[in-house]
């Protein structure tokens, strides 16, 4: 397996605030994301949908979630039903009537319950660049996660070379591509996102279970991408060796505790990706000191 086409230089460890910063605001909304640049992450990590309007959306599931999100009457959406509220059926305007905030999130306790709806991509990058700029913070990365699935295709979502694409020009548009990197566990938005810009960085992400190792997942992929991006589980020193030895670079998730993070850094990794960005920062000062 070659490397990549076009190696970016090396970055400083990335700190990267998991949909924002999951664990203290609802996930993947506005809120979450200036609360991660406040507390000093590098990049903001999200996931994107696409509604039938073909608006980019910000959200985990091209659907709403049972467990978070609320009908536009106010009742929490009924768990056999939660598939049948997808977000490719339905306009923009029609998804931003949904809540996923004020019930707070039964995973994260200190999660802050309020009011948010599922942003376009084209707002977050707005805001964030706003906020940027307002505090005089560094330009802000953005690493994106496309959900993607072959079984979803025309149904949750469309298919790839549409999904991407769309993607693309929303990056290109806001000004942010050259910041921003593609991520997925599907290996075709990966694919298309090379070939219509072979500048654009990638990241592979990896899951703990069905992880057929190093090699065979880049054997799967077709080629080598600019990151690897792995459950954290998996890490150790040699995956960390032979990612560097592949011109890659290794930012592993989701990594919610200063112990973990310490552990992983003295691995070598690259960055890392956390639900908490507060204990990310105080992971970079011990880290420092």
């Amino acid at each position: 397996m070659k490397p990549h086409d076009s190696a970016p230089p090396p970055l400083a460890f990335d700190l990267q605030g998991h949909r924002g910063a999951r664990g203290l605001l609802p996930e993947n909304t506005i809120p979450a994301f200036i609360k991660a640049l406040e507390l000093g992450v590098t990049t903001l990590e999200m996931d994107v949908v696409v509604t039938g309007d073909c608006q980019i959306v910000v959200s985990h599931e091209p659907w709403f979630s049972s467990e978070i999100c609320s009908l536009p009457s106010g009742e929490p959406v009924p768990p056999e039903e939660e598939k049948a509220h997808r977000l490719y059926e339905m306009t923009y305007v029609e998804a931003a009537r949904y809540d996923c905030g004020h019930r707070g999130h039964p995973r994260f306790p200190s999660q802050e319950k309020r009011p948010a709806s599922k942003p376009r991509l084209r707002d977050v990058v707005e805001a964030a660049e706003a906020y940027a700029d307002a505090h005089g913070l560094p330009p802000v990365g953005y690493n994106i996660e496309t959900k993607a699935r072959p079984d979803w295709d025309g149904v949750f979502t469309p298919n790839p070379e549409t999904f991407t694409r769309l993607l693309y020009d929303v990056l290109v548009e806001t000004g942010v591509k050259d910041r921003a990197i593609l991520q997925s566990f599907d290996p075709r938005t990966l694919r298309v996102g090379r070939g219509l810009d072979p500048s654009w960085r990638l990241a592979l992400l990896v899951e703990m279970s069905g992880d057929a190792g190093l090699e065979n997942n880049l054997e799967l992929l077709g080629f080598t991408p600019h990151l690897y991006s792995p459950d954290y589980r998996l890490v150790d020193a040699a995956l960390v060796a032979a990612v560097h030895d592949r011109g890659m670079q290794l930012v592993p998730w989701t990594v919610n505790t200063l112990k973990e993070m310490l552990l992983l850094n003295n691995l070598g990794v690259d960055g890392l990706i956390t639900d908490y960005p507060d204990v990310g920062r105080a992971f970079l000062r011990t880290r420092d000191a």
